[in-house]
């Protein structure tokens, strides 16, 4: 690490002069910390303007999961930049998406083969909404435009996607006024609320285009696990009252919790499925919308007003392609899923100590998942500031500090990371 006094060095011309432009996420502009001015990334380090490096506990939001700059994706990018960087999805087509999409539909389980492409995560979800509302309407099914989401769930930051997500106890809970009303309710992890989801459905079933799930984890809502159990619950009652089953995969998609897809995890098959997050390796943004043929055939018509009308500016960007076909070639050449496991084992041996340590109320891991659970995070920011002083770069949200670390991670990186967790947590 950098001299711990080099923090305090003047900031680069750019920060100074850009920083008072910009609308950050997720910040209470007024006081919150200043963000930190990154200057490169490598492996699992951020570099700092002020020469200071920081090991990265989050892999920019779940995305790097083969650390950053890894050369096999950069050059790919590279070759691509000089071919093409980009042309409209709209009557054209081009190697890299369509390789891309035949990749997807080999690695889903089942019969998840139809890939829509757009640019984010939330954009994602969106498209998987209308292809649930849009099944019906094209069947000839009136009134099925509402979903059964869950409590503690997190599908995005757009309107639709807020709709599905827990705007009571969530962070979308000030726009409840302006989103359409969806069922959130309990997961059937027990016997009683399977009942209750049961009997919701019985008397629902027909306003039910589908019921929306991140499979095995809530992300944002909390990193709240469940098991498989609860997601074979849910493809029973969808087969049962005949109503679509999509899982939100864009966080648990591509190795994070220990497989390469969750729904492979629990042995599901779901009729929609979304990506995003890790799909590109954390270089650029792209996210995919894939269904099931039961899906897919609804839609298969001479009626022009069958058609699923959605098309992003940038959808199957041939540069976000090529990024993301390279990360799948590092699935297949280089042992991620090995890693994930080893990773794993570090983190329950490295975050155990905090399960004795005053205010903290769990310690879960699941692959690359690791969480530490406190009764209240009082001031977020200065916790982050705190692991910042440890040389980590951390990000506690809600009452959790968590981990979701690159795969390459080197376990001397990894053991520095629940090393910091343990020392501030232990100082709260």
């Amino acid at each position: 690490m950098a001299d711990e006094t080099s923090k305090n060095s003047t900031p680069p011309a750019w920060y100074a002069a850009g920083i008072g432009h910009i609308w950050r996420p997720y910040a209470q502009m007024k006081t919150a910390t200043p963000p930190l001015p990154v200057v490169c990334t490598q492996g699992s380090r951020i570099v700092l303007a002020d020469g200071r490096e920081l090991i990265d506990g989050v892999a920019s939001w779940w995305t790097a999961c083969h650390g950053y700059n890894h050369p096999h994706i950069r050059q790919a990018i590279e070759r691509q930049v000089t071919q093409m960087p980009h042309v409209m999805f709209g009557g054209l087509a081009h190697e890299p998406a369509l390789t891309l999409a035949k990749r997807l539909a080999a690695l889903l389980p089942g019969d998840l083969d139809r890939v829509f492409f757009s640019d984010s995560g939330s954009v994602a979800v969106e498209v998987a909404m209308k292809m649930a509302v849009q099944y019906w309407i094209n069947r000839g099914v009136k009134g099925r435009s509402q979903f059964i989401a869950f409590k503690g769930g997190y599908h995005g930051d757009t309107t639709g996607a807020m709709a599905v997500s827990d705007t009571e106890d969530g962070m979308h809970a000030l726009f409840a006024g302006l989103l359409p009303q969806h069922h959130i309710v309990d997961l059937p992890d027990t016997a009683e609320r399977d009942a209750a989801l049961d009997a919701l459905l019985a008397k629902h079933a027909g306003d039910i285009a589908g019921i929306i799930v991140e499979p095995l984890v809530q992300g944002a809502g909390g990193m709240k696990f469940h098991d498989a159990a609860v997601l074979r619950r849910l493809r029973a009652l969808a087969d049962k009252y005949d109503v679509l089953l999509i899982f939100d995969e864009i966080f648990t998609g591509f190795g994070r919790t220990g497989a390469m897809f969750a729904c492979e995890a629990a042995g599901v098959v779901p009729d929609i499925v979304t990506l995003s997050k890790a799909l590109t390796g954390g270089t650029l943004g792209l996210a995919a919308t894939v269904a099931n043929k039961k899906v897919f055939d609804a839609f298969w018509s001479d009626d022009p007003k069958k058609t699923l009308m959605h098309g992003p500016s940038y959808m199957a960007n041939a540069l976000a392609c090529a990024a993301a076909n390279a990360s799948l070639d590092l699935f297949e050449r280089e042992p991620r899923l090995a890693q994930v496991a080893s990773v794993a084992g570090a983190l329950k041996q490295g975050l155990e100590p905090c399960r004795i340590l005053r205010g903290v109320r769990d310690v879960r891991v699941k692959g690359a998942i690791g969480v530490v659970e406190l009764d209240r995070i009082d001031n977020p920011d200065a916790l982050r500031s705190a692991f910042v002083e440890q040389g980590v770069f951390i990000r506690p949200f809600g009452n959790i500090v968590y981990l979701t670390p690159a795969f390459t991670i080197p376990k001397d990186d990894l053991a520095a990371l629940t090393g910091a967790i343990v020392k501030v947590v232990s100082g709260i």
